[in-house]
């Protein structure tokens, strides 16, 4: 770990895109300004731990989840073709464009 010493109003740059400033120092708290660009996340550690935590465990869900598809899912010689699928409106969307549109009265 590199270590260094920052008044108020100094800066450290990481990299080229990435700066910290010392915004305020009162007691043993230290405020940041932290400029980056768009892409680059920037958490309080605290936060993008409990990120890391929502992932794990969003993996574990994606990972049983896809198995219990899988399962419902009909053997690949029942499968019906994407393009017959595309073709084959819904009954209920069939349903109403064949109405007639309503006449509003006054």
């Amino acid at each position: 770990m590199l270590v260094l010493s920052r008044q108020r109003d100094e800066s450290i740059m990481i990299g080229d895109d990435v700066e910290i400033t010392i915004v305020d120092v009162r007691g043993d708290k230290v405020r940041l300004g932290i400029t980056a660009p768009r892409h680059i996340p920037v958490h309080r550690r605290e936060i993008y731990d409990a990120i890391q935590r929502e992932k794990a465990e969003g993996k574990v869900f994606q990972k049983r989840s896809e198995k219990t598809v899988q399962k419902d899912l009909p053997p690949e010689s029942e499968k019906q073709p994407e393009k017959e699928l595309k073709k084959q409106p819904d009954k209920a969307v069939q349903k109403d464009l064949n109405k007639e549109p309503q006449k509003r009265s006054k």
